[in-house]
């Protein structure tokens, strides 16, 4: 795969350009990710900062995670797209959340962990020897 990516939200306003692949990329099915993503699970990249750059203007939404720890979301105050997550204590990441973009190798987006199995969709299969986890690691 060649970098840098470029991606944009629905409307166009806020893009990014992803220097490297990212360090992890999960599936979460925690209720609060169903919300977000309206679908069984979100999927999320786990970007280093310095890997990423963002132009546009952004919204953010603070909310506390079960963990404690405070999660913030940015997302485009046009379109509404969620572009990012990050947690204001730990900056080293941002917690991409990535859609296919018709690429011609997709295996950027394919999750090597699911996490909140405990609250994942009954009839939702997780393929054989992929990482399960029943809540956050």
């Amino acid at each position: 795969m060649e970098f840098p990516i470029e991606a944009s939200c629905q409307c166009g306003q806020v893009k990014y350009s992803l220097k490297a692949a990212p360090k992890m990329v999960v599936a979460c099915h925690c209720q609060a990710c169903q919300k977000l993503a309206t679908s069984p699970f979100s999927i999320t990249g786990i970007v280093a900062s310095e890997d990423i750059e963002f132009s546009g203007k952004l919204n953010e939404w603070t909310r506390t995670a079960d963990s404690g720890n405070s999660n913030t979301a940015a997302f485009c105050p046009g379109c509404g797209n969620r572009i990012y997550h990050y947690n204001p204590q730990d900056l080293s990441t941002v917690k991409l959340k990535l859609k296919p973009m018709g690429l011609s190798d997709d295996s950027l987006f394919k999750p090597t962990a699911h996490f909140w199995v405990c609250e994942k969709l009954d009839w939702v299969e997780i393929p054989d020897g992929v990482k399960q986890f029943d809540k956050q690691p």
